[in-house]
């Protein structure tokens, strides 16, 4: 937890933002995983952590901006939990440590916004991404499911605060990313042929644990690289593979790390691997050579996924003009994804807030293929925190459904592609920080290039 004058500021913060009204944050509630009290691992909220703090399921607040009031609304634990649990702080005491004076028993949440509304004050809230969440608004506000309004004025003063990363956040969020750094350097250095992908993934969990730190998010550890969010872990890692990782660690105050490798299974690339790993950092590099403030993140997608098409028509795989080829989408073939995200209290920051908001500053996302999965396009500014992480992937049943199609065929050699198939996918990602000049790369470095990995291996 960070000093108590920080959640009071950022509320206060918050209040100004959203003008009038009443804010009601949600908390998130333990939920069972085959039955009530074997539990999935907890975690709270993010904004509700962002703005109080408080770790614990149970609680949900209430910010009153035209009376400026805070209000933390939960339950006392009973003799019963203490017997579970142990010795706890009381609801007021953890409340006091965020700079919040009035708690009430979770009862009173229901009267409480009865009143505002019945006074004329609107309610804001969030959009859900839980269930509980909509059948708490249902409780509490008499929103049916599936009906949910929430204010876009919090989502963007929520927005507007979260993605720029203050110095005690970026501290938090570089401990995740040396942790998640080590992560991956043990993979390299473990990595073996004959091993099983779930071997490999229990090594890299395992670093995270011992450094005390949840995963941000399940492991990819896979041989089937091209298949951009595998989470199975069952095959055999044979030689001439190579395993794709994508893996984070998250602090215990919820802050993420997400990078990804890509290792060669034996002590060295193939030349064919070599040779599109090479194209893969070549991009990654273009990308993050173009990163300071005032630059439209979609320009520097544009500009990764031109050095793919331009490095892919040496080989025979492309033809034609490479901006040409990205305007029209045919770079998605190979690279279907985006180029990188937020991160922040979530590995995705705020995705559940919208990407139109916290990538794009409301202004409508293009529907293109590969394109409309870029989570952010905005103009970067400093303190964003962001990912880089292009790939390239071969992805047989897309190159069979365009080349059926007839697609892009101005631009797509299927002939020479057809070599390529079964040649799996490539991705390498860090973690970025926009400074007041130019960027900086959060936590220690991994291998990168070819011969950084061979060295390790």
């Amino acid at each position: 937890m960070f000093d108590k004058e920080i959640y009071v500021k950022r509320r206060q913060e918050l209040k100004e933002r959203v003008g009038s009204g009443m804010i009601l944050l949600l908390g998130n509630e333990e939920v069972g995983c085959n039955y009530e009290d074997n539990t999935y691992p907890y975690r709270q909220d993010s904004t509700f952590l962002y703005y109080f703090g408080l770790p614990f399921a149970g609680l949900n607040a209430i910010i009153d901006v035209d009376n400026n009031r805070e209000i933390i609304f939960g339950d006392e634990l009973t003799i019963d939990h203490i017997v579970w649990m142990g010795t706890q702080p009381t609801l007021h005491e953890k409340a006091h440590r965020v700079g919040v004076d009035t708690v009430l028993p979770s009862a009173e949440l229901r009267p409480t916004l009865d009143k505002a509304r019945a006074a004329g004050q609107k309610v804001h809230y969030l959009p859900v991404y839980r269930p509980e969440h909509s059948i708490k608004l249902f409780n509490l506000l008499d929103v049916r499911p599936g009906t949910e309004q929430p204010s876009v004025d919090l989502i963007r003063a929520v927005v507007d605060m979260r993605n720029h990363k203050a110095p005690e956040e970026i501290k938090e969020i570089e401990r995740a990313c040396d942790v998640t750094a080590d992560m991956h350097i043990e993979a390299m250095k473990q990595l073996r042929p004959g091993m099983h992908e779930y071997e490999l993934a229990s090594i890299i969990q395992g670093v995270a644990k011992s450094n005390d730190c949840p995963l941000s998010f399940p492991i990819i550890c896979t041989i089937n690289g091209q298949t951009l969010h595998n989470h199975y872990h069952g095959n055999l890692i044979k030689p001439g593979d190579m395993v794709l990782i994508d893996a984070g660690a998250e602090t215990q105050m919820g802050y993420a790390g997400d990078m990804s490798s890509t290792i060669c299974v034996d002590k060295t690339f193939t030349p064919r691997q070599k040779t599109i790993y090479d194209i893969q950092v070549a991009s990654h590099l273009a990308a993050v050579d173009m990163l300071r403030p005032g630059v439209p993140f979609v320009d520097v997608y544009e500009k990764s996924a031109e050095v793919i098409c331009d490095a892919l028509k040496g080989l025979g795989i492309m033809k034609g003009d490479p901006k040409e080829a990205v305007k029209a989408g045919a770079h998605a073939m190979f690279f279907p994804c985006g180029l990188g995200h937020m991160m922040g209290l979530d590995v995705h920051d705020m995705e559940n807030l919208g990407e139109v908001y916290v990538g794009y500053d409301g202004k409508p996302k293009s529907t293109q293929f590969g394109r409309k999965s870029l989570r952010l396009g905005r103009p970067l500014e400093e303190g964003f925190v962001l990912t880089i992480e292009p790939g390239v992937y071969f992805i047989p049943e897309l190159i069979d459904l365009w080349k059926g199609e007839g697609r892009f065929k101005d631009f797509i050699n299927y002939e020479e592609l057809d070599k390529w198939r079964d040649f799996g996918g490539i991705r390498n990602e860090e973690d970025y920080l926009i400074t007041k000049d130019g960027a900086r790369r959060l936590g220690k470095k991994i291998p990168l290039t070819t011969e950084e990995v061979e060295a390790l291996r």
